[in-house]
């Protein structure tokens, strides 16, 4: 799932009627969560909080500023914090699926429609910005609302977006600030002292920017800390009678929770203080719990074919996050908050196959073949994890380790994928009982019919490839593999042939009604060399193992 997190902040923290329009204009725009908004009565700004895939986000973001502008009049403005107009600025985050040139692409768009379609000057910042000077905020923001007449008029600060007068229009409205920007996970490690200078001695060796000095001229200079991408402080919290060092991690995928927290514990053992323990502060995203996860359990030689529970588990305790307040992953994890209710691959199998079994005509074939898929998944992934650390096979503990994590993965794709072949189906059948017989209309919806079909033909192509992927993993098991699974091996085998040709008589089935000829023609030669490479394999595979299996007779050697 593609997810995108937008954090518009608005020039209002007062006027309640005000603060709740803009979050009502977030919330009703479909397909979209709002996670938080936090009003400050002393800055008199709101910083609002949604998620959800790119074209939902892009929606509910014009309807934020849209109403926000309509309502904020920044004539009569006054707070502590800097701005420079009613939607001082609204930043894209990339969470999960998608990469930092799809929110520039964002930012773009909306800096688009907020210049053109509600006359404001726009300034695009951080990656979206076109030069370097307009990649800093604050520097953007110099002077602020008052100072933007003087701005507007420089050609240096020629707007990417909308006028460059200010216009009566400006004068209520003010310019905006549109950009993307990585994730920012706020995040504070406990130390087992209430002295703040401790705790400000650590911050000081693990931020980029590190220790203020004098050099021997007298001038000040600012030492490089152990991490980068990392802002820290140190203070300390009556509330826990304890200090701590508070950090904000500005690109998780540079330095992590567990880059922090192991840096933070050598810094603290040289002071002779201990790290207790930490805190997640808002939200953070699933990949940033995982890649903690990941590391402690291969940092304990752990088998790292794990659910993704267990190894989010794996991070919570070894950062220990739930020392101060219990870390619930329903309420603390981004796509936990904003994941689907009625997911199948989320169903007991009573209740699956309860639906399979009803007059619905998905879930089906298609759906099954992707959970057999997921259990060959599953049951390669178990032999790796039967195999690795087992004395008998040490040679090949790397390997089995590796196989299994891999089959771990693609069993979450193939569940995936349950879904994904359903919903494309009701796509189809959706477009095809509402689609009526008007000319004017006719066109439109072929090709909306076209593109709904393609996309039922795609999903069981994906699942024939990552079949044949998981054969080649399967294959390499079965050689190194603990030979006390021979029988999950074999099932695990005559999982991937249901997946494979269930996966293929979907993509012929469907084949029939496309038009597009040359399509029809390369994904019938593609997908039939991908049955008869893999059915050769396979045939020898469980011909093998089926051997191996059978019991000798009395007196046979």
């Amino acid at each position: 799932m593609k997810i995108v997190e937008c954090v518009p902040n608005f020039s209002e923290g007062r006027d309640r009627k005000t603060i709740e329009s803009i979050a009502e204009a977030i919330s009703s725009s479909p397909g979209v969560v709002l996670l938080d908004f936090d009003p400050g009565y002393d800055t008199n700004r709101t910083v609002y909080s949604f998620v959800g895939e790119p074209e939902h986000i892009l929606t509910a973001a014009c309807n934020a500023v849209k109403r926000g502008t309509e309502l904020i009049d920044m004539r009569f403005h006054a707070g502590a914090h800097p701005r420079i107009g009613a939607c001082d600025v609204c930043p894209f985050i990339p969470v999960s699926g998608v990469d930092m040139d799809e929110c520039v692409e964002l930012a773009k768009k909306l800096g688009k429609f907020v210049g053109e379609k509600l006359t404001i000057p726009v300034f695009l910042y951080e990656h979206a910005a076109a030069s370097m000077e307009r990649k800093n905020l604050e520097h953007i923001r110099s002077g602020q609302y008052e100072g933007l007449r003087d701005k507007l008029i420089k050609p240096d600060w020629k707007p990417d977006y909308g006028p460059s007068e200010f216009n009566d229009r400006v004068r209520k409205t003010g310019a905006t600030v549109i950009g993307a920007r990585d994730f920012l996970i706020a995040y504070n490690i406990n130390i087992n002292a209430k002295d703040r200078a401790l705790a400000c001695e650590i911050a000081n060796a693990i931020r980029e920017k590190g220790k203020t000095v004098i050099d021997e001229k007298g001038k000040r200079i600012h030492l490089t800390g152990t991490l980068k991408q990392c802002k820290a402080i140190g203070w300390y919290v009556d509330e826990y009678k304890r200090a701590q060092v508070s950090i904000n991690l500005t690109n998780y995928h540079i330095t992590n929770l567990h880059h922090a927290f192991e840096a933070a514990s050598v810094e603290a053992s040289k002071l002779g203080v201990r790290v207790t323990g930490s805190e997640i502060v808002g939200l953070v995203p699933k990949k940033a719990l995982i890649d903690a996860g990941l590391y402690y359990l291969k940092k304990q030689g752990q088998a790292r074919a794990l659910s993704e529970k267990d190894i989010i588990t794996a991070a919570v305790q070894s950062l220990g996050l739930s020392e101060l307040e219990l870390f619930q992953p329903d309420k603390k994890i981004i796509e936990y908050r904003i994941r689907a209710k009625d997911l199948l691959a989320a169903m007991s199998l009573e209740d699956f196959t309860d639906e399979l079994a009803s007059k619905s005509q998905a879930p089906g074939g298609g759906s099954v073949s992707a959970l057999a898929g997921a259990i060959a998944a599953a049951l390669a992934s178990m032999i790796g994890n039967l195999t690795y650390k087992k004395k008998k096979y040490q040679a090949v503990w790397i390997e089995a380790e590796e196989i299994a994590a891999s089959c771990f993965r693609m069993k979450d794709q193939f569940l995936k994928l349950i879904d994904e072949d359903t919903k494309a189906f009701k796509r189809f059948m959706s477009i095809v009982s509402q689609k009526k017989k008007t000319a004017p209309k006719e066109e439109r919806e072929n090709h909306a019919l076209s593109q709904a079909l393609k996309e039922t033909i795609q999903v069981p192509y994906e699942m024939m490839k990552l079949s044949q992927k998981l054969l080649t993993l399967l294959e390499k098991m079965i050689k190194i593999g603990n030979t006390n699974t021979l029988s999950e091996m074999a099932v695990s085998a005559h999982m991937i042939k249901t997946a494979l040709h269930g996966a293929h008589y979907n993509v012929l089935l469907n084949l029939k009604e496309l038009s597009d000829v040359h399509l029809k023609k390369r994904l019938i030669e593609e997908t039939q060399n991908i049955v008869q490479e893999a059915d050769p394999v396979l045939h020898m595979l469980i011909e093998e193992l089926e051997k191996k299996m059978k019991p000798q007779r009395d007196g046979e050697s």
